[in-house]
């Protein structure tokens, strides 16, 4: 082990990985659909989450 150096980088302050923490406001019925994906895939409620924000703002149209 001699010559190795542990390398410790200093730790980003909050929100700067590229997230943002927020709050929603959701029907129960909802969370317990989402929780069903999530058991059946094994990914996070928040992953989910993110991945079906992300669908659904690429694909939104604006009419009007």
């Amino acid at each position: 082990m001699a010559g190795k150096d542990l390398i410790v980088k200093p730790k980003r302050p909050k929100g700067d990985d590229g997230y943002k923490t927020f709050s929603i406001r959701i029907k129960e019925e909802t969370v317990s659909r989402i929780d069903a994906v999530s058991a059946k895939t094994g990914r996070s409620r928040n992953e989910l989450i993110g991945m079906f924000l992300d669908y659904a703002v690429e694909r939104c149209k604006i009419e009007g």
